[in-house]
């Protein structure tokens, strides 16, 4: 009942396209979902779930749909990509997520009666697919580039995960970058990572913009140092299912709600940041973003966990796939770039 009570006493804020999700069939649109109450969340809805919603606000809201006097139409409509879009499935993937990113702005843009309205509020409300912890295999998670004055074209699109995308190097590491030059990395030296490909060599970048694959096992993510000060970070989790404080030192948190992960815990209790206010949520209901986690990095370390790892011996580098076996588990936008960067050479 409280859980009940808390969403319904919030409604959306905003909704911003984040990814198109590439897999077999159908393809996913994620988006990120702002709320009333401070808390953001991503979700995933398909073509077919976003024309089913434009038909239950039509039976919803027969006036402002139109459908007695079109002049008294307030609700848009939902536009299409052509099917013959340029670069083909994906190309019109990524014309669909901007497509419907404008359609979820227009809805919240009309009268309160629309834009807070339960169908509206339970169509973008987390769903349990949307608090997995990980993606079908094989997905691909696409981010669309950012929109420019002159049109940009497909192959600049970058593909990698939801999630920061710099990682810092564990160890000295030497390999040959995509043109066959020498590549070296520094222990804690930042790359920025491009493409994660599931045999564990990673397309990363450097500060010189110079492209190599590089063993996963040699990256992790960026430490930070657990606070409480108003500008601490942490790693982001999503709670699966909403939770109600019930002590002072605890927090309140919808269902699907992204929180930061200030400190961890063995006794199921972990210390977060939610909306500006730190407080205790049971670890039992935090997980990784599902998004996050399809291409995430290494887990959370507590301090001593971090120092621990510091002292050990180096990481196992994986065995290096052929280019052929890692251009079949691309996309072909994907593979376009990875034929360009290689050159003659075949990395990783």
């Amino acid at each position: 009942m409280e859980a009940a009570v808390m969403a319904s006493s919030r409604h959306l804020v905003s909704v911003r396209a984040a990814a198109l999700v590439q897999m077999e069939r159908p393809q996913m649109f994620a988006f990120s979902v702002h709320w009333s109450d401070g808390s953001d969340t991503f979700v995933c809805r398909n073509w077919d779930e976003f024309r089913q919603l434009q038909k239950t606000l039509k039976e919803t809201f027969p006036v402002e749909a139109g459908l007695l006097r079109r002049s008294d139409r307030l609700l848009p409509k939902l536009p299409d990509a052509p099917l013959l879009s340029r670069g083909g499935r994906v190309g019109r993937g990524l014309a669909r997520l901007r497509l419907l990113e404008t359609y979820a702005q227009a809805l919240l843009a009309t009268v309160e009666r629309v834009s807070r309205s339960p169908v509206l509020t339970g169509f973008f409300a987390p769903q349990a697919r949307d608090l997995e912890s990980a993606l079908p295999p094989g997905s691909t998670v696409i981010l669309p580039a950012p929109e420019e004055p002159s049109p940009r074209p497909l192959d600049s699109l970058t593909i990698h995960s939801l999630e920061a995308q710099s990682l810092c190097c564990v160890q000295p590491f030497h390999t040959q970058d995509t043109k066959g030059r020498p590549f070296h990395a520094e222990a804690r030296e930042s790359l920025d990572v491009l493409l994660r490909h599931p045999s564990g060599w990673w397309l990363v970048e450097n500060e010189d913009q110079q492209k190599a694959w590089f063993p996963a096992p040699y990256l992790e993510e960026v430490a930070h140092e657990v606070g409480l000060t108003q500008g601490s970070s942490g790693t982001q989790f999503c709670i699966s299912r909403a939770y109600k404080g019930s002590r002072a030192d605890e927090l309140s948190v919808p269902a699907g709600a992204r929180v930061q992960v200030l400190e961890t815990s063995d006794r199921g209790w972990w210390l977060c940041r939610y909306c500006d206010r730190a407080g205790l949520l049971p670890s039992v209901l935090l997980q990784p973003e599902r998004l996050g986690a399809f291409l995430s990095g290494p887990a959370i370390l507590g301090r001593e966990d971090r120092e621990n790892k510091a002292t050990t011996s180096s990481p196992p580098v994986p065995t290096r796939p052929l280019l052929s076996a890692i251009q079949s588990r691309c996309c072909t936008i994907t593979r376009r770039a990875l034929v360009w960067n290689s050159g003659p050479h075949n990395p990783p």
